[in-house]
């Protein structure tokens, strides 16, 4: 395959037509062609969960509330390093962390809680609710004799609030992921508690990664582009989305990594956003667009790249290159300080002055981490200040029913001075031989 448009050569970024680019310093890319060759390493998941814990701790220590009740998957998983897999598979958290400066306490099901134990959680740190059997070999273990031991979600957060020693004061509640009838019902069954909206200051403390974290993003974007270069490898007319899928989500796993979306579509349909791939065979002139992403250890990536089979068209080639433009305008500009707004303004102003008007996003990346989309989102009206430590997904697409659809999209970490690209893989429009 054959890239065109801004590629990174070895001596710096090279325009399309052979002319020498700017050299971007550290936005420069290097193409790497298999995330499975180069492991980053990661650090070990009991001390990564230790680090997460204590800045969530430090952050505490100065938050307007006396604790924190944590519900989303991803806040748990942050906070105790527990992840529930029946929450992944309903696609709602039924297990609440109650975190106090000196102990934490989780609220859930009773099938949650052999494996919350398995998982480093202390027995007297784990409150169910529900009916669920554990039969036990030899001695009776504690998850065997939780069963009824509250009948209901609000009665088993009531009981870790008091376990924990927070049954009077003012609690921080992760109102984004606890519906309104529960609020109302903790509310009534807390009396002395004083509850505060604590969504925007979690996600605060989320925003700013730690190394470790920094890293298992690194690994994941490295198997989503693996992925793509595989499929690219083999995309061919007469080939389809859904082959292509698989070898995506395939190169994916043979790395360690979970695939959660892999949109490959082609032609017209490549204009379709989020739409699953399907048995349509890819045709000479198509544009091929790649949207994928996995988890590794409960992290996410989120990446994206365009390719058309054989030679683009000047009006392909032209909107490539201005989307891609947006996107190097951004990574040009973006530093601690600068806010996300002001970079969505210039991701779609450079777009258009690329000849690609009128340009409409609703937004031109977002935050990334234990969720695919976290604050702060680069979107209009968003004046939060990039800090050292965020790390974002950057993009530029554009969608044209009818026609098609195009992409590129990068994953990348705040530094002090700029930002470092966590993707190596060229981002040039990939010509596929026809």
């Amino acid at each position: 395959m054959h890239h065109r448009g801004r590629d990174a050569g070895p001596d710096g970024p090279v325009r399309r037509g052979g002319h020498r680019a700017r050299e971007r310093g550290h936005h420069q890319h290097h193409q790497h062609h298999d995330g499975r060759r180069r492991p980053v390493s990661t650090t070990p998941r009991p001390a990564l969960v230790a680090a997460r814990t204590a800045r969530l701790l430090a952050h505490l220590a100065d938050a307007p509330f006396d604790a924190v009740v944590a519900m989303s998957a991803a806040n748990v998983d942050y906070a105790t390093g527990y992840r529930s897999m029946s929450g992944a598979v309903h696609g709602t958290s039924s297990v609440a962390a109650v975190v106090t400066g000196s102990r934490t306490v989780l609220a859930g099901p009773v099938a949650d809680s052999a494996p919350a134990f398995d998982a480093g959680i202390g027995e007297d740190d784990f409150v169910a609710f529900g009916r669920f059997y554990f039969e036990s070999a030899g001695s009776a273990a504690t998850a065997t004799r939780l069963v009824d031991e509250h009948p209901g979600a609000v009665e088993a957060i009531t009981a870790a609030v008091h376990r924990a020693g927070v049954g009077t004061g003012t609690l921080g509640l992760d109102e984004a992921a606890c519906p309104a009838p529960l609020r109302a019902a903790l509310a009534a069954a807390l009396p002395d508690v004083a509850w505060v909206d604590a969504t925007a200051w979690l996600a605060g403390v989320r925003a700013v990664k730690l190394p470790g974290e920094v890293a298992l993003l690194a690994r994941a974007a490295r198997l989503a582009e693996a992925g793509i270069v595989a499929a690219s490898a083999v995309a061919a007319p007469g080939v389809t989305e859904a082959e292509l899928a698989r070898v995506v989500a395939r190169t994916m796993v043979d790395g360690g990594g979970l695939p959660k979306f892999t949109v490959v579509t082609s032609g017209p349909r490549s204009a379709l956003a989020d739409a699953v791939s399907t048995d349509r065979p890819l045709a000479a002139g198509d544009l091929l667009r790649f949207d994928v992403g996995c988890l590794v250890d409960g992290y996410w990536s989120d990446i994206g790249r365009t390719a058309v089979l054989g030679a683009p068209t000047d009006l392909q080639a032209q909107r490539y290159d201005a989307i891609l433009a947006g996107l190097d305008a951004q990574l040009a500009a973006a530093r601690p300080g600068v806010s996300a707004a002001s970079l969505f303004d210039l991701a779609v102003e450079v777009t258009q002055r690329g000849g690609l008007a009128p340009y409409r996003r609703q937004h031109c990346g977002h935050g990334i981490g234990l969720e695919v989309y976290e604050a702060p989102i680069v979107r209009p009206g968003e004046d939060v200040p990039l800090v050292e430590g965020m790390t974002f997904c950057f993009e530029t697409p554009y969608y044209e029913l009818g026609w098609g659809g195009m992409m590129v999209e990068d994953a990348l970490v705040v530094t002090a001075d700029g930002v470092t690209p966590l993707t190596t893989l060229a981002r040039g429009l990939v010509e596929v031989p026809a």
